[in-house]
């Protein structure tokens, strides 16, 4: 087993039920946040297990917080005789421990081998927030491409095949793609103007 053989099964979206989000910013009112989605690093653990048992490692060198700031942590993660490093860090108030800092370099250590980092590509989602209960009102729903196939909605699977079939057929000069560009936009919002037209009749 190589790692060129695993690296879509590593790669792979995880279960919905699988994937946290945190608030990254709130609004200035608290009425809104800018959520993000994230795994834990058991859910990372799960998937070299599931994928390679037995042939990933993970060292960690660790460094208590200095002079107010929290815990960080430098880790290797070596799959298939492969390495890569990165450094995690933990967060601030109870999460600030050296545990944490180590959990979040094995996560960034795994998005070297693409294990979440589809998770990057998500949209900016900005939520209803509940400042009380500190929790968006509902949360936010991931699109059909960072779902597993059996969890996509019917049909999406063909969509994204058309749309990566288009995308390959595209034109490689930068005048051509403006000219597609600006077609696609006009006929996208021609189809706009005729949802509106029916919604009003």
């Amino acid at each position: 087993m190589t790692y060129p053989q695993v690296k879509d099964l590593l790669a792979a979206p995880f279960p919905a039920a699988r994937i946290a989000w945190k608030p990254q910013t709130l609004s200035r009112d608290r009425s809104s946040a800018l959520m993000v989605a994230f795994v834990d690093a058991r859910t990372v653990m799960e998937r070299l297990d599931a994928v390679c048992p037995g042939d990933w490692t993970f060292d960690v060198k660790l460094f208590p917080g200095q002079a107010g700031q929290p815990p960080t942590a430098r880790g290797r993660l070596t799959v298939l005789g492969l390495t890569r490093s990165d450094v995690g860090e933990a967060g601030e108030g109870e999460a600030g421990t050296l545990k944490a800092a180590a959990s979040d370099a094995l996560k960034r250590c795994a998005v070297h081998f693409g294990v979440g980092r589809y998770l990057y590509d998500l949209p900016r989602l900005w939520v209803a927030w509940d400042e009380g209960r500190r929790a968006p009102l509902d949360p936010p729903r991931l699109p059909d491409w960072a779902l597993p196939e059996e969890e996509r909605t019917p049909g999406a699977a063909h969509v994204l095949g058309a749309l990566e079939a288009l995308r390959a057929g595209l034109p490689q000069d930068v005048a051509e793609l403006r000219e597609v560009y600006r077609h696609l936009r006009a006929a996208l919002d021609t189809a706009e103007r005729s949802g509106r037209s029916q919604e009003v009749v």
